[in-house]
């Protein structure tokens, strides 16, 4: 397939064009030229006009739950892949809160093969401890044989001291990495939101900060111990950040995403009581939140995360109490993350935070707009107004936070493995 890019501008730091305006031929899944304007005479399958757009390397999202097995009627591998798509992703980290959780090589197969067609890329993760119990280590050096390179029980949060400093050693040994969901559930146990001011106004149970930053302060600690490296996903809290910061300047081997939700919104969204905003970690405080804000533009934080987490309208839709932590985020990540950080961080600092920053967790090498190199490429519109309507969103559950708000930046396309999707 044959398809040029017009007039589009490239936004890829490690790319000679970075900051030019040029046509970008496409050839077979290959970057073929990379011209001044209108010297690409050759015919095409496919012409799209990239006038004002920007052309970036895809985009990758390290936390996703697409449900299956298990829970497909909230989500499925191919309807995730549809709404990562529509989101502008080209490649995302499948958490193993499956049903069975991933714990074994066939789990990590059945992902890898019922995806393997996608344009999106789906990663597998495999679960520390065996079927996500926190008592015995998983069989991670099979899963890691099978493909998968992450080990994480997700929002399950090791309790285990001891567990995870076994998971910590023992994945140092053949490459692979943890990712830690910090929640002491002793602390947080039963806790609806922040803990704060809101959540007395509110008359909910709060969950503290320190719910969080402990266990960053343990797992900070193991990981020092063992020299290896470890990953805190969906960090939301200014003391973590603090944490994280401190430990990489002492040469501890950590990085961190946080959930574009976090940096978006605060807990006085829930004055509503709308479950869509029930989330884990809950919505913190607008110190937090600008604090969020920093880690992103001093590189403390590392990545973006959508916590992509459907749920049904039948877990959802319910007393405020009884409703499930969690929300559809795919489809909304990037836009809501340009329209809260582009007063704070240049685009091009956003963008990191989307493609090389989430490769560089993952190991993946990094990906530059340039000639002779597999096209794996998001083109955005950053100054699209629109609305988010609930009828467009691709994904089977439709419990996002930002319906009917307006965003800024709107993907427009994705090109991967020779197949290009234009966004509805």
């Amino acid at each position: 397939m044959k398809i040029l890019i017009q007039q589009v501008n490239i936004l890829s730091a490690k790319s000679p064009y970075n900051g030019m305006c040029k046509d970008v031929l496409l050839l077979n899944g290959i970057i073929n030229k990379i011209s001044d304007i209108g010297t690409i005479k050759e015919k095409c399958d496919e012409i799209i006009d990239g006038r004002n757009k920007h052309l970036t390397t895809g985009w990758l999202d390290l936390h996703v739950n697409f449900q299956e097995p298990g829970n497909e009627h909230k989500e499925d591998l191919l309807s995730g892949c549809h709404a990562a798509q529509q989101g502008g992703f080209t490649g995302v980290l499948c958490m193993p809160s499956t049903t069975p959780p991933v714990d074994n090589r066939s789990l990590v197969e059945f992902i890898q093969n019922r995806t393997k067609n996608q344009l999106v890329e789906v990663f597998s993760s495999g679960t520390i401890s065996n079927r996500q119990e926190g008592t015995n280590l998983s069989e991670m050096f099979d899963m890691y044989g099978a493909g998968a390179t992450v080990f994480t029980d997700d929002k399950k949060s090791v309790e285990d001291a001891g567990l995870m400093l076994r998971a910590l050693l023992y994945a140092k040994n053949f490459g692979g990495k943890i990712f830690s969901f910090a929640n002491e559930q002793s602390i947080s146990n039963k806790g609806q939101m922040n803990e704060g001011l809101s959540s007395i106004q509110l008359g909910l149970k709060g969950i503290p900060s320190i719910a969080e930053e402990i266990m960053i302060s343990r797992d900070l600690i193991l990981a020092e111990y063992a020299d290896a490296e470890i990953h805190f996903s969906g960090i939301s809290t200014k003391k973590s950040v603090d944490l994280i910061r401190t430990a990489k300047k002492r040469g501890i081997k950590v990085t961190a995403d946080v959930s574009y939700t976090h940096f978006s919104l605060t807990d006085s969204s829930l004055n509503t009581f709308d479950s869509d905003y029930k989330l884990m970690p809950p919505l913190r405080s607008n110190e937090d939140v600008m604090a969020l804000i920093e880690g992103l533009k001093d590189n403390t934080i590392d990545a973006i995360s959508s916590d992509h987490l459907p749920e049904d309208v039948e877990n959802k839709k319910k007393e405020f109490e009884l409703a499930k932590f969690g929300a559809e985020g795919l489809e909304t990540c990037f836009a809501a993350s340009y329209t809260a950080l582009m007063d704070h961080l240049s685009k091009e600092e956003i963008i990191e935070k989307f493609t090389s920053g989430p490769r560089k967790i993952l190991g993946l090498a990094q990906h530059a707009i340039v000639e002779n190199v597999p096209a794996n490429l998001t083109m955005v519109d950053l100054n699209n107004v629109w609305t988010v309507d609930k009828q467009a969103i691709f994904s089977k559950s439709k419990n996002n936070p930002f319906l009917s708000r307006t965003l800024t930046a709107k993907p427009e396309y994705i090109f991967n493995k020779d197949q290009f999707y234009k966004i509805k």
